[in-house]
Parts: structure tokens; C-alpha cells; sequence
């Protein structure tokens, strides 16, 4: 899942699709969270809060479209910026934006030393 975190914000930008199950439940209850695996099954990253689901992006380039292209990380941007964007638009891709309230996780060091 491609996400993106705002840091001054507190937000988190999820890409998906208008039509998962998950757009269906968060329109019914608006919290989310959003967990990320660290680089060992000891450390992690989890963000939850309250959590708004953008419009889908119908016109290539609109500002839903956008948002998205900007979540993209600069070494994989696409070649073709306005393909990119029609796909997203025939995707039918919302964002999800979670505030969060809460930012909890661990990270563990370990290096075989007791």
C-alpha cells in the first residue's frame, strides 16, 4: 500500500481504491490505523486516529489526482505523469487520510550481544 506521512501534519496519506471493503467501514466509522513493519520482526510503527476518505479522482490531473502523484517517492515517479494519472482516475483512487492521535511502536536493538 502506498502511503505517505506528514509529520508537521500528524497525517497519513493512504492510496487505494473507492471501492474496498476498508472505504466502506471508515465512511461508517471515520478512525483508522495504519501499521508498518520495521526491518526485524521486533520493530514497528503504528499511527491511528480519526481519518477522512478523500473524492475519487475522475479527471486525470484533478486535485485528488494530485495528492496522489505527490505521495509517489521522487526515485519511482513516472515517466509518463498524465498516463499515470488517467490510470488513477480509471482506478477509481481515493485518499485516506488519517490524523494521528496516537504514534506508538518499538525498536530493538539487537546484535547477538547479552
Amino acid at each position: 500500500m502506498l502511503y505517505r506521512w506528514d509529520p508537521e501534519a500528524r497525517v497519513v496519506r493512504l492510496s487505494t481504491t473507492a471501492d474496498r471493503v476498508k472505504v466502506k467501514h471508515l465512511r461508517r466509522n471515520p478512525r483508522a490505523a495504519l501499521h508498518v513493519q520495521g526491518g526485524d520482526v521486533w520493530s514497528f510503527a503504528v499511527a491511528e486516529g480519526p481519518a477522512e476518505a478523500s473524492g475519487i479522482t475522475t479527471v486525470p490531473g484533478d486535485a485528488v489526482g494530485r495528492e496522489l502523484l505527490a505521495m509517489v517517492p521522487t526515485a519511482a515517479k513516472p515517466e509518463d505523469e498524465e498516463a499515470f494519472l488517467e490510470q488513477l482516475a480509471a482506478e477509481r483512487r481515493i485518499v485516506i487520510r488519517p490524523r494521528a492521535e496516537r504514534l506508538y511502536g518499538t525498536a530493538l536493538d539487537v546484535d547477538g550481544r547479552v
